[in-house]
């Protein structure tokens, strides 16, 4: 069976194409490492790479786009807590670093060769390579919903344009106009996100004095990350304004309609709908499938100790794409999965000394002004996953001084992670 890989790969057109030359220091080829996607996971992962090799590996960061916007505190933007530049980030400072960021987009990885294929043909050789490409969506996982219909019912689940289309519906919501989420089923990027989300459309509605509204969750899971924090929350903040729905009480999603905005379930059809916010199912970016990295659920299999791929010595898979074990799929876990993969990597290529892996993880959630609860946890490679070796949760009923706090701790957080990204 001849897969696109097969096709790429074999394409005269591309065998022909160039390869870049192999940057070199005093004359000597320096080890070479190529980075898939400028996120959390890409950026982290090439700086520490470069910086802290003192340039002894020469890296190359392949991101299409010239800025970064973050998903993590887009919600956040939703309920006008953060404006939309100050989640916006470029590039400049990591050629300072010794990345060399190259604006383009990869298309696959020819494993055989050592190269990643950009589109337009050309070829990159590397010694080591790291996959950080986030999540694609499952058009097809929500009936009478696809990709032609985003516009319409958007999922502002990957950056750019859906956040700042899905700001604009929620403003525009009349009072008394009905809210329909359908939430995704597991695994899917950042487990709080979309209930984190329904507390920012709550919010908005609230501020606004659009009482008359409501918002209902349309969920496939019998229970969510921070469940009780944030049902706590919704009823103290937000009488009568936010209903969940699990499997046992809607019976399915049996079709969309985004020409009507109209939501259909086993039990209950909601028409007219002044927002439809599709949030589908999700697997490994493009470039991870298509390149063999994933396997049959869609995500791909990692080497815990190192977040080396299962099925390739040479290259590292980070973030969302990963089957990571116990660890959530956030920026905070990219990131720290960023900073193993770059300690292995230098190790290999240049003797410097590793030690074994650690990851950590915390999410933070905004409920209402000044009322954030987080989760999180410590962990580590054992019995061949990546295992929790210790967890933590807010607690329901604490002060609001100390929610006030967890608050501040989100803030703090956000400024710290983007400087180490960028800085």
């Amino acid at each position: 069976m001849t897969t696109r890989r097969d096709i790429l790969i074999g394409s005269g057109a591309i065998a022909a194409a160039s390869t870049l030359p192999a940057p070199a220091v005093l004359g000597q080829a320096r080890p070479r490492v190529v980075v898939i996607g400028g996120g959390a996971g890409g950026v982290t992962a090439a700086k520490y790479i470069a910086r802290d090799s003192e340039k002894k590996i020469a890296v190359t960061l392949i991101e299409e786009n010239p800025n970064y916007q973050t998903c993590f505190h887009s919600n956040l933007f939703l309920g006008g807590f953060r404006d939309y530049a100050s989640i916006l980030h470029d590039y400049a400072k990591l050629p300072g670093h010794g990345v060399d960021v190259a604006r383009a987009r990869a298309q696959i990885i020819d494993r055989d060769r050592k190269q990643v294929v950009l589109a337009d043909g050309r070829r990159i050789a590397y010694d080591r390579v790291v996959v950080s490409p986030g999540i694609d969506l499952k058009y097809d996982s929500v009936p009478g919903w696809g990709k032609e219909h985003e516009e319409r019912m958007p999922h502002a689940w990957k950056p750019g344009a859906q956040t700042r289309l899905l700001k604009r519906r929620l403003d525009a919501v009349p009072n008394g106009g009905v809210i329909v989420m359908i939430a995704p089923p597991n695994p899917f990027r950042c487990p709080p996100g979309p209930y984190e989300r329904i507390s920012m459309f709550a919010h908005v509605l609230k501020r606004t004095g659009k009482t008359k509204s409501k918002i209902f969750i349309i969920d496939p899971k019998e229970s969510f990350s921070k469940q009780a924090l944030f049902q706590e929350g919704w009823d103290k903040h937000y009488k009568g304004l936010v209903e969940w729905l699990g499997p046992k009480v809607h019976d399915g999603v049996k079709s969309v309609d985004s020409k009507t905005g109209t939501v259909v379930t086993g039990f209950e059809t909601y028409k007219n709908c002044a927002l439809v916010n599709v949030i589908p199912a999700q697997m490994a970016g493009a470039i991870a499938r298509d390149s063999g990295l994933a396997n049959q659920t869609g995500y791909c299999p990692i080497l815990p100790e190192s977040m080396k791929s299962a099925l390739d010595a040479n290259v590292f898979v980070l973030g969302d794409s990963t089957i990571a074990g116990d660890m959530p799929k956030s920026a905070f876990s990219a990131n720290s999965q960023a900073k193993v993969a770059a300690m292995t990597i230098r190790g290999e290529l240049i003797g410097a000394r590793t030690f074994p892996a650690r990851y950590a993880n915390t999410c933070w959630s905004l409920i209402e002004t000044e009322d954030t609860v987080k989760v999180g946890g410590a962990y580590e490679a054992k019995d061949g996953k990546i295992t929790a070796s210790s967890t933590f949760i807010s607690r329901t009923g604490e002060t609001a001084e100390l929610r006030k706090q967890t608050q501040a701790e989100n803030m703090g957080w956000y400024a710290g992670i983007i400087e180490d990204m960028f800085g």
